[in-house]
C-alpha cells in the first residue's frame, strides 16, 4: 500500500512510480508545492520516480533551472530527479549525477517524541544536523509537510516558516510553504550508506 499523495497523477508498479503528468516546479506556488510535496514522498518511501519536468515553465519565463537561479535548483537535488530529455539544462544532468552519487541521506529527517532531528548533507563536504524541538516549530513543521498557504498561518507560524527557509529546510514559492527533507522511515542497508 503506497501512501503517496493523490494530487499528482501517478502509477505504482511495484517499487516504481511514473507519473502521468509533467511536474511544475516553477510556476504558480501551490502547483510548485505540491510537485516538491510529491516528489519528496517519494523519497521518503525509496521509490525509484520516474517524472518529467514541465517545460512551459521555461516558456513563461519562470524557469527555475536556469543557471541564474541555481540556488534553487541545490536546494530539490535530494530529490528524484526529472528523466532525462533532449536538450536539458547542465543543471538537469547535475542534479541526475548528484543524486546518483549520494541516493539517500542527502537530506532526510527522523522523528522522535518531541523533537525532530534534520540531516542536510546537500552542500559537500559542508554538513549540518539540525534539532527541531521548540512546539511552535514541531507544530509548523507538521503543518507544511502538506502544501499551505502562507496566508493560513499566524504570526507564530510565519516566524517559523521564515527559520525553516533560512535553513533551506522549507521551500517558499509564490505565497506556498511545503517542508523539504522527507522522512527516513528505515535506514537503508547497509545503514553505513549514510
Amino acid at each position: 500500500m503506497t501512501r503517496l499523495p493523490a494530487t499528482v497523477p501517478h502509477r505504482v508498479i511495484g517499487r516504481q512510480v511514473h507519473v502521468d503528468v509533467p511536474l511544475c516546479l516553477g510556476g504558480a506556488g501551490r502547483e510548485t508545492a505540491v510537485a516538491v510535496q510529491f516528489l519528496r514522498e517519494c523519497q521518503s518511501q525509496r521509490f525509484r520516480t520516474h517524472w518529467e519536468i514541465a517545460y512551459e515553465d521555461r516558456a513563461r519565463g519562470d524557469d527555475p533551472l536556469d543557471t541564474h537561479d541555481a540556488p534553487y535548483v541545490r536546494m530539490l537535488h535530494h530529490l528524484p530527479p526529472p528523466v532525462e530529455q533532449v536538450d536539458e539544462p547542465g543543471e538537469l544532468r547535475a542534479w541526475r549525477t548528484s543524486y546518483a552519487a549520494f541516493p539517500a541521506g542527502m537530506l532526510y529527517h527522523r522523528r522522535g517524541p518531541d523533537f525532530i532531528t534534520v540531516m542536510d548533507r546537500r552542500e559537500r563536504p559542508a554538513s549540518a544536523r539540525f534539532t527541531l524541538d521548540h512546539p511552535d516549530l514541531l507544530a509548523t513543521f507538521a503543518t507544511v509537510q502538506e502544501p499551505t498557504a502562507l496566508g493560513e498561518l499566524d504570526a507564530v507560524q510565519r516566524e517559523a516558516v521564515d527559520l525553516l527557509e533560512a535553513e533551506r529546510l522549507a521551500l517558499v514559492a509564490d505565497g506556498w510553504a511545503v517542508a523539504l527533507p522527507p522522512r527516513l522511515h528505515r535506514w537503508p542497508v547497509p545503514c553505513t550508506g549514510i
